[in-house]
């Protein structure tokens, strides 16, 4: 067995209605973290789903405990409370979190260490190269990531969406209180980190098609409250 590339390493999972997915994602990740990680652990966080999600992440706990844990977010606290729940029950001196939806190859975690030692950044963000999503998320990802953080905050990432991040437990401490919800909570931490000093590196990484389950980022109540959480963010950090 090769050496492990990293110390320790907290993983964990936002799912929302991902019944089809949870237990190939959790698995195949477990397989590479049992590689890559000295110590390591997965955290689920079931964000109130209402299919079988909740109980194939209990399942697959029970089987793995320690190292696999679950959340039940209830209710439904939508992405951001999901990825706030996340980082908060995560242990190591490393996070990372992955959509779980299958449109990304958690082996791809590597790239994410290699540069990290390479630039000693405090955060490694994804690039999603060569998008699988329709034409409307592409189109929405440009007017948040492109213009509107950029403009607004300053925010300096190309992809500040992406799904896939790795970043150490005291930035996540650093930039508290979150406050943003759903698509904000993102541009809240990395905003704050910026401002703050932290180190920021970049790596690319593929992007799948969705096969299985459905995208709730496009949902017009979702938008619409991320577009007027964004102004509030505006407006207290300017």
């Amino acid at each position: 067995m090769a050496e492990p590339i990293i110390k320790e390493l907290s993983v964990f999972f936002p799912a929302y209605n991902e019944e089809k997915n949870i237990k190939k994602v959790v698995l195949d990740a477990k397989r590479v973290l049992e590689k890559i990680a000295e110590k390591w652990e997965i955290v689920i966080v079931d964000d109130g789903s209402k299919d079988e999600t909740g109980k194939i992440a209990d399942s697959i706990s029970k089987k793995f405990k320690p190292e696999i844990r679950v959340i039940h977010n209830k209710p439904n606290k939508g992405y951001g409370g999901a990825l706030k729940a996340g980082y908060e029950a995560s242990k190591y001196e490393w996070i990372a979190f992955a959509d779980i939806d299958r449109q990304f190859n958690f082996s791809e975690i590597t790239k994410f260490i290699e540069k990290q030692k390479e630039s000693n950044a405090d955060l490694v963000l994804g690039i999603r190269m060569h998008r699988a999503d329709s034409f409307i998320r592409k189109l929405l990802t440009l007017v948040w990531a492109k213009i509107l953080p950029r403009v607004l905050l300053g925010l300096k990432v190309t992809d500040y969406s992406c799904g896939f991040k790795m970043i150490k437990k005291n930035v996540f401490t650093a930039v508290q209180p979150l406050v943003g919800e759903e698509k904000v909570t993102q541009i809240e931490m990395l905003t704050k980190a910026q401002r703050m000093g932290f180190k920021f590196a970049e790596v690319g990484v593929h992007h799948y098609p969705r096969k299985f389950g459905r995208q709730t980022g496009t949902d017009l109540k979702v938008v619409l409250r991320s577009i007027r959480d964004l102004f509030k963010l505006w407006w207290q950090l300017k």
